[in-house]
């Protein structure tokens, strides 16, 4: 399944891939699920509103590959959802991540 990319009215530095795929965000001690709007190797744009945390930890199971475990900031909120980017990658979330986005980018 070939994913669009998401383009902004200005410039990414990392652009956005379309992800449509469920996370976990970790808040008030359990996980809870939410769906993933668009990925890049900075962050993710969550589609709920509702969390009013400005940070938490989330958990993205990358299809055909590893689960990403990582801090992130909101960014930005909107009323639709949140963009929100990653604090800290190890190598092996990075290389997972960016093997996941390379065959999506144009």
């Amino acid at each position: 399944m070939e994913a669009a990319v998401v383009h902004n009215e200005r410039e990414r530095f990392h652009p956005r891939v379309e992800a449509n795929f469920m996370v976990k965000v970790w808040v008030d001690g359990h996980f809870v699920l939410t769906k993933a709007r668009d990925l890049s190797m900075a962050g993710v744009y969550l589609l709920d509103p509702s969390f009013k945390h400005h940070t938490f930890t989330v958990a993205i199971p990358l299809p055909n590959d590893q689960e990403i475990l990582t801090q992130c900031q909101v960014k930005r909120r909107h009323p639709t959802g949140m963009a929100v980017e990653f604090q800290a990658l190890d190598w092996d979330d990075m290389f997972a991540l960016a093997r996941f986005l390379h065959p999506r980018l144009p």
